[in-house]
């Protein structure tokens, strides 16, 4: 994830350094052949490429706000998760707090509260398409695991043993009847987000409308030399290039905003969050905190924390 501001030029525009290459030899053979060969007549009025440009200029500002609502999206359901799981353990703590010091009891509620933790790490993999079981162990008995691993959702198999807990709890009069509901509504609200967020992964965004704008694009950096040719000469080369680049790091943005589950650096910071979660649930149980193992962050997310 992009934590700073200090974002290295090489990641920039390496995006599009093959792209702007191709965009540099273009642009010296069409002056090339005007100034060289006294091809003249290749000139054209600088008003087509500069019409075209204020359409694909509104395509694209149109593309980069959809991209952008469905990165906030994300952003905000794990908002959502972050208040919902901090909702969860305060009323484990609150809800079981009779006889406090039955050791039963206390392992009960940590349980359910490590439980969260893992499940919130594992919402993270499970959307990025990775191992969601990976590194579950520190949080999970090896009942869990077994329980889990047969299925193919696992961060759903999580909620269910959360299910389960609450019905234990209310059987065994550590909750009453009006606890047990706040309790699942809260279990609830985080299989929403769970929904949520796979509702994002998996609607896939218009490759068609993705393509027309780029075809468009090629062809506004396709007129753009003849356009300018008259009026700047040699600069022509690094006009068209630099106007190339400036519309192509906004196309490249968009295609990267659109996908916020797809562990780029780009992406919604999930396991950064997890991590947070995990710091403030162990402070609500009074355990220390230890970060996160190397191993569970991940490649893009780690690419620029400083």
């Amino acid at each position: 994830m992009l934590l700073k501001n200090k974002i290295p030029v090489n990641y920039t525009f390496g995006k599009i350094k093959y792209e702007v290459f191709f965009i540099l030899a273009y642009s010296v053979s069409v002056w090339i052949l005007y100034h060289n060969f006294h091809f003249d007549r290749i000139a054209i009025p600088l008003s087509v490429p500069a019409i075209l440009g204020t359409v694909i200029s509104l395509l694209l500002g149109f593309r980069s706000n959809q991209a952008y609502d469905r990165w906030w999206e994300a952003r905000h359901i794990w908002g959502a998760i972050v208040n919902d799981s901090r909702s969860l353990t305060r009323q484990v703590m609150s809800f079981m707090d009779k006889e406090y010091k039955d050791d039963e009891l206390i392992a009960f509620r940590q349980r359910i509260v490590n439980r969260q933790i893992a499940w919130c790490y594992s919402l993270g993999q499970h959307l990025r398409g990775s191992d969601a079981m990976k590194g579950l162990d520190k949080w999970l008995s090896q009942e869990e695991m077994d329980y889990i691993s047969g299925y193919t959702n696992k961060p759903a198999a999580l909620l269910a043993l959360h299910g389960r807990d609450i019905n234990i709890a209310l059987a065994s009069g550590w909750v009453n009847r009006y606890q047990q509901v706040e309790l699942d509504r809260t279990i609830s609200r985080l299989c929403d987000a769970q929904g949520k967020c796979e509702r994002i992964k998996n609607t896939v965004f218009p490759s068609t409308y993705s393509m027309y704008i780029h075809f468009s694009l090629l062809l506004f950096i396709g007129l753009l030399p003849f356009g300018l040719i008259n009026y700047f000469g040699v600069a022509e080369i690094l006009a068209v290039t630099g106007i190339s680049a400036c519309f192509l790091l906004i196309e490249k943005m968009a295609i990267h905003l659109q996908d916020p589950f797809e562990n780029k650096p780009t992406d919604t910071p999930v396991t950064t969050i997890a991590g947070n979660i995990e710091q403030d649930l162990k402070q609500m149980m009074h355990e220390p905190y230890y970060a996160p193992a190397p191993a569970l962050v991940s490649a893009a997310e780690s690419y620029f924390v400083m």
